[in-house]
């Protein structure tokens, strides 16, 4: 088998990037999607992929995990769906790409990580923006010494919500509603990715709505102190509120390197800048290049060629356990420990 056969759960507006993505990917195949609602499978394939009609289009999802032409999953559910829907897909013996959260608790994706196992399954949670080559530059440059030593890193990922992402807002926390479980899972994976640690605590303030979904949601991170006794935070904000933001900054005792847009269009010229304390600065900026094809590049070559998928289970919960302590923080009005 060259090419891993995909199906995609559901009509979500992530297809507008997903399914052109995987027809564009080398190692991959569309074959099925799926939807609840009658004729919105169809209408997503018109949509988003015209001239590529050679799609079987369901209008039960359950019909097509059951389906034997598919190999692979793609879970873009509500958040609090996740689970549900990766474990039928799980125990149907498909492999599962999940759209991130992965889970909103860390006990549903320890019940995910068992029946993968179980299964002899791939899975793994979709944070397409670690594939592009830009963080990888990022991360030679933090590695390289250049900027000096990493003691604080800056996360600020927003958008402004309009009348149709209001579903997203339209349950509490508890849920998976709200920015935190929505855009936060980025800005928590970029800082845990920057120092290359897991926070010991965390203190958040946020806003919240009437059904108690976060708007807009701050805090600090504590990755605790270097062997000099130097504090290492994270700070995080992410907005509902604002206009379109995607951006990480990590700082160290010589200079900081940033990354000006996490979230690119396939056509965008991606630029990361960098600056020292002897007064050097420098941008660099990165062809075009799709995030999207590249993971679910990266996640056929791990099913075909039987490889660990680079986002691990045990990554996807690290991530879990900070956004429940996050809310948590936010929820009691005061810091809360992760250890």
């Amino acid at each position: 088998m060259t090419k891993l056969k995909w199906g995609i759960l559901g009509a979500a507006r992530v297809n507008e990037r997903l399914l052109p993505a995987i027809i564009e990917a080398s190692n991959s195949e569309l074959v099925a999607i799926a939807s609840r609602r009658a004729g919105a499978a169809k209408a997503a394939l018109d949509k988003y992929a015209p001239c590529h009609q050679n799609v079987t289009c369901y209008d039960d999802m359950d019909a097509l995990i059951t389906d034997k032409n598919v190999d692979a999953i793609y879970c873009p559910m509500a958040n609090n769906e996740h689970a549900e829907w990766a474990l039928k897909a799980i125990n149907a013996g498909k492999h599962v790409l999940i759209e991130k959260p992965m889970a909103l608790t860390i006990a549903d994706i320890n019940a995910i990580e068992a029946a993968a196992l179980k299964n002899k399954v791939k899975v793994m949670e979709g944070f397409m923006y670690r594939f592009h080559p830009q963080h990888a530059r990022v991360k030679e440059i933090v590695e390289s010494g250049l900027i000096g030593d990493v003691l604080s890193c800056r996360a600020s990922y927003s958008f402004l919500m309009r009348p149709a992402r209001m579903y997203r807002i339209a349950s509490g926390v508890k849920d998976g509603g709200g920015a935190m479980w929505d855009i936060g899972p980025y800005a928590i994976h970029s800082l845990r990715w920057a120092f290359g640690l897991e926070p010991v605590s965390v203190i958040a303030h946020a806003k919240l709505n009437d059904v108690g979904a976060d708007i807009v949601t701050s805090g600090v991170l504590d990755f605790g102190c270097d062997a000099e006794g130097r504090a290492k935070f994270g700070h995080f904000d992410i907005s509902f509120e604002r206009s379109r933001k995607s951006e990480y900054e990590i700082i160290g005792t010589k200079g900081w390197v940033k990354c000006n847009a996490a979230w690119v269009f396939q056509n965008d010229v991606p630029v990361i800048s960098w600056a020292l304390e002897d007064g050097k600065y420098a941008e660099e900026r990165f062809a075009p290049s799709n995030h999207f094809t590249l993971e679910i590049e990266h996640f056929s070559d791990c099913v075909l060629n039987n490889k660990t998928p680079h986002l691990t289970f045990a990554d996807a919960k690290a991530n879990c356990k900070t956004i429940e302590a996050v809310l948590q923080s936010v929820s009691r009005g005061s810091r809360v420990s992760l250890i």
